[in-house]
């Protein structure tokens, strides 16, 4: 289960965004800092305990209009080979001592739980409060059986898309949208997605989705 430490982090994954997202191509900022606010998201289980998993939004008020941000972050305790590309930062945990935070979206751990999520095989967890579940994250899938977890992650003006040899597309929104009213409606062509909830900067709760499943072969 998804453990929360009441500690300090030294910077904190605020400060470490601040100096990341402005890097992204979907990052929409001007040339300034961007002013960041936590405003919602979600965890995920790592089965073996090893790998810290979660799901931040964060708002940006430093241009003309607020703009939110969707952050798959992966926790570790050790520098994971191959993924310096995908490196945000590394921070000092009051419990658990150093910590290397990685674009989740580029570590294989997060991308295998996001399928399972979809897949109805594993539980949003809160984000804030152990061993509970996330009430207002909601995925969806068609059919049964698995998908291949062979991802390969790129990002673009859009955002991240996971994809696979066997055909999957995997699609982070990372300026999720607020859909009208509230009302979530899947996206044309999907077989599967996640949506969550968010807190705008007016201080009002926006629904949207986070992430697309496209074009599945289950085996």
């Amino acid at each position: 289960m998804a453990v929360i430490h009441r500690t300090t982090l030294k910077p904190t994954k605020l400060e470490l965004l601040t100096s990341w997202l402005p890097s992204r191509p979907w990052y929409r900022g001007g040339a300034g800092e961007p002013a960041l606010a936590k405003a919602g998201g979600f965890r995920l289980d790592d089965p073996q305990g090893e790998v810290g998993m979660e799901f931040m939004v964060v708002t940006d008020a430093s241009g003309p209009q607020p703009v939110a941000y969707l952050v798959p972050l992966t926790y570790r305790g050790a520098p994971l080979e191959g993924a310096e590309h995908a490196l945000v930062g590394t921070m000092e945990h009051g419990v658990l001592g150093q910590r290397w935070a990685y674009d989740g979206c580029h570590d294989p751990v997060l991308a295998d739980r996001l399928a399972a999520l979809i897949e109805g095989r594993a539980q949003a967890q809160d984000q804030n409060v152990s061993d509970t579940p996330a009430r207002e994250v909601v995925a969806s899938c068609t059919g049964e059986g698995h998908f291949s977890r062979d991802f390969t992650a790129t990002d673009d003006g859009e955002g991240t898309a996971l994809t696979t040899p066997q055909g999957t597309t995997l699609r982070l929104h990372r300026v999720p949208k607020p859909a009208p009213d509230g009302r979530i409606l899947p996206p044309q062509g999907a077989v599967g997605h996640v949506s969550g909830t968010w807190e705008t900067p007016e201080g009002t709760r926006a629904a949207g989705v986070f992430a697309v499943l496209y074009g599945a072969g289950r085996a």
